[in-house]
């Protein structure tokens, strides 16, 4: 196993990979911002370094300063996490190139599935079903006009480099069409460097289901189920839970099958997600983009089938069998997920600010996984992600009782927060029934 870790992520993600390095006797080494000197992550690891200033680009995207960081601490291998540097192919090859173990997949499977249309061509070469679409980038608007009258309004407008949520926009007509073509490509030259931009069905009630893939150290991948991710704003996720409501056995047959196919046309070891759209209407699915980074919504897999996806990662990386029998994965019982975020808990706008007060809910089936504590402060430098309420049961109801009673424990003063928000909707009779889209929060607005 690997000895010593230096983890280059920050607040509840770099807690988590910490605790479970600790617990397998490896030394765990953060690196931090001048900003979140003072948080749990930094005094919980090992050893800590300062790599820079609040501003990201200067900390926790420098490559220098994290490789040096490693370097100075003598790390034997880097796990990044999520978001920041986890799905950069040249920093993954830099880290292998200088000796040094990368906790994730290849960078070529970084860089095959870091291009949207690259992964869509691919996807659809290996048999996974893909929504229809544009084969390469629309060079012009003329070209975007053209493909979205063969594919069909509504569309949407994606970059091609985007992720997260970000970089897209929906086109009912080409009056839509012509200015969100323009806004989409500003943004994704700001903010990704590349203004590339595909053209899609947009399928106006939609789920959004993903499924957990392993690819492991002799070569196989696994799917570890699925996770119903349809509670959105602004694209962006609030809540997961697994198994998906809306799944049947069939259909996760056929999901899964489809997402094991996806990993092994790229080769991947290490863990990622495949997410899909799933039309409810018809029981079809679409490949939508695959994360090649352990997601924030990992624990509800965890929890479902018993595993510790960061100790399988670390197996991985260090050329390990994994710790359960992939040839006997089967879930048991429900879990859900609800991101306890710094936005007010309405518009969901951000609302930084110092903790004053900061209560944890406990009990049978509740897991918190938390980058503060009462005397931080939330500043504005990073996402707004405070913390993860993780809740299981026997059954989905079980789950939802559960997650009612920890929403109401919860205590957390200061910052805006939209604890709230999850009580509205763990009283939502859309979202108890188990019918729900991706709509539901516009719905509930």
């Amino acid at each position: 196993m690997i000895e010593s870790l230096l983890v280059a992520n920050r607040g509840e993600i770099a807690r988590r990979i910490i605790r479970t390095a600790k617990r397998l006797g490896i030394r765990a080494i953060a690196v931090h911002s001048e900003a979140d000197t003072g948080l749990p992550f930094v005094t919980e690891a090992d050893e800590a370094v300062c790599v820079g200033p609040a501003n990201p680009a200067q900390s926790y995207r420098n490559v220098e300063a994290v490789l040096a960081a490693a370097k100075s601490t003598g790390a034997q291998a880097i796990h990044p996490g999520y978001g920041f540097l986890s799905e950069n192919a040249d920093f993954a090859r830099t880290v292998e190139a200088g000796g040094l173990i990368w906790v994730g997949p290849g960078a070529d499977a970084i860089a095959a599935m870091g291009d949207k249309i690259n992964a869509r061509n691919l996807m659809a070469a290996a048999g996974v079903p893909v929504a229809p679409g544009t084969t390469e980038p629309a060079a012009d608007l003329a070209a975007a006009v053209t493909a979205a009258a063969e594919i069909g309004y509504p569309v949407m407008v994606k970059a091609a480099a985007g992720g997260g949520g970000m970089g897209m926009g929906v086109a009912l007509d080409e009056a839509a069409l012509r200015t969100e073509y323009d806004k989409v490509r500003a943004f994704a030259e700001r903010m990704f460097g590349d203004g590339s931009v595909l053209i899609e069905r947009y399928f106006p009630r939609v789920r959004h289901v993903e499924v957990q893939i392993l690819g492991l150290a002799d070569g196989r991948v696994v799917a570890l189920g699925e996770r119903e991710c349809s509670v959105q704003r602004r694209n962006q996720k609030l809540v997961e839970e697994s198994p998906s409501p809306a799944v049947t056995p069939e259909l996760r047959s056929r999901l899964l099958a489809a997402a094991v196919r996806a990993g092994a046309a790229v080769g991947y070891r290490n863990a990622g997600t495949v997410e899909c759209l799933l039309d409810p209407a018809t029981g079809e699915f679409f490949f939508l983009e695959m994360n090649t980074r352990l997601q924030v919504e990992h624990p509800v897999t965890e929890l479902v089938y018993g595993v510790d996806l960061v100790e399988e990662q670390l197996r991985v990386a260090a050329g390990l069998a994994p710790t359960f029998d992939p040839d006997a994965l089967a879930p048991r019982g429900h879990a859900i997920e609800l991101r306890i975020n710094a936005e007010d808990p309405k518009r969901f706008l951000p609302g930084p600010g110092a903790i004053s007060a900061w209560v944890e809910p406990t009990g049978e089936g509740v897991r918190v996984d938390a980058g503060y504590v009462a005397g931080n402060t939330v500043t504005p430098f990073y996402d707004s992600l405070m913390a993860k309420l993780i809740v299981s049961g026997a059954t989905r109801a079980e789950a939802v009782a559960r997650a009612r009673v920890a929403v109401e424990q919860f205590e957390v003063a200061g910052p805006k927060n939209n604890l709230p928000f999850f009580a509205e909707l763990l009283d939502n009779e859309e979202f108890l029934s188990g019918d729900y889209d991706t709509g539901i929060v516009t719905r509930m607005r």
